[in-house]
């Protein structure tokens, strides 16, 4: 079995890739492509939109695959603030604007915490994925998100 550390710096490994791969492998319903300075990550995610699925979210999971999210979706830009009551596990939240640019990157938020955690006021999607990631791949606000969801002003667009 592989040390947990090294494990992580593997799998970290794994989720960056050159840019030229992620444009081929084109836009998919089940997957968010993260892009920065630092390269880019694949998320295979579950979508989240409409107010049922977005008020359940990931409550209740004892786990989730390392590259692994959830994508909520919004109608329109508007203030979000999400909190963890019933989460069970760590995530580290981000928060984008209508053209899938990160505004917000709340790390390793605490399991279970009912403390508000503002996103910012124009915020159309949000992208959960398990807590440390963000820090370990090198995400921060200003990096951009790829998926159908985001319309045709996306500043990471579908081909």
């Amino acid at each position: 079995m592989m040390p947990a550390f090294r494990c992580a710096a593997v799998l970290a490994g794994l989720a960056l890739m050159p840019a030229a791969s992620a444009t081929a492998a084109g836009c998919r319903a089940d997957r968010v492509t993260v892009s920065g300075d630092w390269g880019q990550a694949r998320f295979a995610v579950e979508i989240a939109d409409d107010a049922e699925e977005r008020a359940r979210g990931l409550m209740y999971r004892e786990e989730m695959a390392p590259l692994a999210g959830m994508l909520f979706v919004y109608e329109a830009p508007q203030p979000a603030s999400f909190w963890m009551r019933n989460t069970l596990i760590p995530l580290d939240i981000l928060f984008a604007d209508a053209q899938g640019r990160l505004i917000t990157v709340h790390d390793r938020a605490v399991p279970l915490d009912e403390t508000p955690i503002p996103g910012g006021d124009a915020v159309q999607y949000v992208l959960e994925i398990n807590g440390g990631m963000a820090d370990r791949l090198g995400i921060t606000p200003g990096d951009v998100l790829q998926h159908p969801a985001i319309g045709p002003d996306a500043a990471a667009p579908c081909d």
